[in-house]
């Protein structure tokens, strides 16, 4: 472990367009909203040629594709051990106050954890890769409810069976388990009891994390399933619209994937889904009933990296292969190209005041990126070496240090002043 001593120095702040900096009342996937925005305060705006210092970095956990989550300075993370999926805290010097099964893991392909855990108050929310919904105290890593969400509502899933973040709403937790019976669920979050059951649409689950969308008193959650995108009254599982999304441009290759959470700004909705099947926006009715595609592109049809949107323009990794991307920016309002620039691999994206932190997922460069539309503005980038494979966890960032999971590996990168 390495440590620095640094000067405070006073830097303007740069507010996101479409988030507050308010406090997060829930900690979740892609930090606030889900829109990959995370708040700083300190940001250094260029970082050491040798990367930003490591506060901690930790091998040989249990393997995992997720996230992490920070609160009150302790880490919470999902992995794989045996064919069991792992909740576990770890305290900031690196040991570990509790771990917790909560479920069976994805047996076959690309068989990592893959939920980020979603804490409200004192639980945390997971979803196994086998549909297993679990509600955790963190305060101590007991279990404390856990259903078999897949079975009990005859789930229908793709090639690679769940990789869902729980989403909460209110006093549900929400999971898509597809199928015939029906197509999403919210359960109680106290106890797991179902709370209301969507009609079915016939449809596979996808591989999306929901998110939670409030105009005025309707509260409503888009996500998408294997063919369509989807719309659904939060407080009773109305589907209020649904969008047959893969009748747009077939994907060339890879079937209905769709692993990437919508972003929505004012009463429209950003799809995209990689494997060169197009980006779509769509325009929400006014009674938010329906909805038209305002536009289709190919120039940003992201893999599984995400996408974030800032003062009117997306931003992400344009498929061109299963290993390959370009970095990508579009305009929101018509989807014209602003840029299309090659650097290192796809890999994921989010944001954080003025800047991208992008993610290669080949070989694990960090690229710290100023927020323009003229061009891809590099300022600084450093190597995540310390374990092997894809580097599919996407980033997170908790009081100014970048908390990155890389297979069996965490590392904790200081990135404040």
């Amino acid at each position: 472990m390495r440590h620095t001593f640094v000067i405070l120095l006073l830097i303007p702040i740069i507010f996101f367009p479409t988030s507050s900096l308010k406090a997060q009342d829930i900690l979740q996937w892609r930090g606030i909203d889900r829109t990959g925005y995370y708040p700083s305060v300190n940001l250094m705006e260029k970082w050491p040629d040798k990367g930003p210092d490591i506060l901690l970095e930790l091998k040989d956990l249990p393997a995992t594709y997720s996230s992490v989550i920070v609160k009150n300075e302790i880490i919470y993370t999902t992995g794989i051990k045996d064919t069991l999926e792992i909740i576990m805290a770890i305290h900031p010097n690196g040991s570990t106050k509790w771990q917790t099964v909560y479920g069976k893991a994805w047996d076959k392909s690309f068989n990592h954890a893959r939920s980020t855990p979603t804490i409200e108050g004192n639980n945390a929310y997971v979803i196994s890769g086998r549909g297993n919904i679990s509600c955790i105290d963190i305060s101590n890593g007991m279990l404390q409810w856990s259903v078999d969400g897949h079975k009990k509502y005859e789930g229908s899933w793709g090639t690679w069976g769940i990789a869902e973040s729980p989403l909460v709403v209110d006093d549900k937790v929400i999971y898509t388990p597809g199928g015939n019976r029906t197509t999403m669920v919210a359960l109680d979050k106290e106890n797991g009891e179902t709370v209301w059951e969507s009609p079915s649409l016939e449809n596979k689950s996808a591989y999306t994390s929901p998110l939670l969308v409030e105009r005025g008193d309707l509260k409503m959650i888009i996500s998408v399933i294997a063919d369509y995108v989807i719309c659904v009254n939060a407080d009773d599982g109305e589907i209020l619209w649904s969008f047959y999304y893969k009748g747009i441009n077939d994907p060339k290759r890879g079937g209905s994937i769709n692993p990437v959470t919508p972003i929505v700004n004012d009463n429209e909705v950003f799809v995209t889904s990689g494997y060169n099947h197009v980006g779509i926006m769509l325009q929400m009715a006014e009674d938010f009933r329906s909805v038209n595609m305002k536009w289709k592109t190919n120039d940003l049809d992201v893999h599984h990296g995400g996408v974030v949107e800032v003062d009117g323009y997306l931003y992400g990794a344009n498929y061109t292969s299963v290993v390959n991307g370009n970095w990508t920016c579009i305009d929101w309002d018509s989807g014209a190209l602003k840029y299309e620039e090659k650097w290192r691999g796809k890999g994921s994206i989010i944001a954080t005041d003025g800047f991208l932190i992008c993610y290669d997922e080949r070989r694990g460069h960090v690229g710290l990126v100023r927020i323009t539309p003229e061009k891809f503005d590099i300022i600084s980038e450093f190597r995540v070496v310390q374990s092997r494979g894809p580097h599919w966890s996407h980033p997170a960032i908790f009081n100014d240090k970048l908390y990155i999971r890389h297979n069996d590996a965490l590392v904790v990168y200081s990135i404040g002043y």
